[in-house]
């Protein structure tokens, strides 16, 4: 195992933005007291895992208007876009949040455990090529959570070839590419 990246890819649980500015939200508890009203959708494994719906609505004490709907998670930011959900679980490095004017509400009450990246390599694979090692202890703490939604936009939402959006990042973030 590697060291870490630097970004945290945990879950984010998102509003509209303009959802979040109208009614000074900017925490899951403070959204509690809405939902009620709204209706809430998730993927599939958001509503099946330990640390995903079950134990989220518990630890906030969130009730909605009806259950939530499950959905692909590519189809959940575009369903609160289109104002078919009002909340959603995604992930905090999605590009598409500030692209489309969603909001992370904080995770006060700290629920969801952090998911850092790191990068895991079989030590045969190290031995084939070291040359792997190096170049991975390069990019230990070099990507911030901003860094990494600006790649994703760039490749989800701008549609850019992925070869080209990581090779101009390293050329900017890591000497040795240069």
């Amino acid at each position: 195992m590697g060291a870490p990246f630097g970004f945290n890819d945990t879950f984010a649980i998102e509003i509209r933005g303009d959802d979040a500015r109208r009614l000074g939200l900017k925490t899951i508890s403070q959204a509690a007291a809405h939902t009620p009203q709204w209706r809430a959708g998730f993927g599939y494994e958001f509503m099946e895992r330990p640390d995903g719906y079950k134990g989220l609505v518990a630890t906030y004490g969130l009730h909605f208007a009806a259950s939530p709907e499950i959905m692909d998670l590519g189809l959940l930011t575009r369903a609160l876009q289109d104002k078919q959900v009002d909340l959603i679980a995604g992930n905090t490095t999605d590009g598409l949040i500030p692209a489309l004017d969603l909001f992370v509400l904080e995770d006060d009450k700290h629920y969801f455990p952090p998911y850092e990246a790191v990068p895991i390599i079989r030590q045969e694979t190290l031995a084939r090529h070291p040359e792997l090692k190096p170049a991975l202890d390069e990019l230990a703490g070099k990507i911030s959570d901003a860094e990494m939604r600006q790649l994703n936009y760039a490749v989800d939402g701008q549609h850019r070839d992925v070869k080209q959006v990581v090779r101009e990042f390293l050329q900017v973030k890591t000497p040795s590419a240069k």
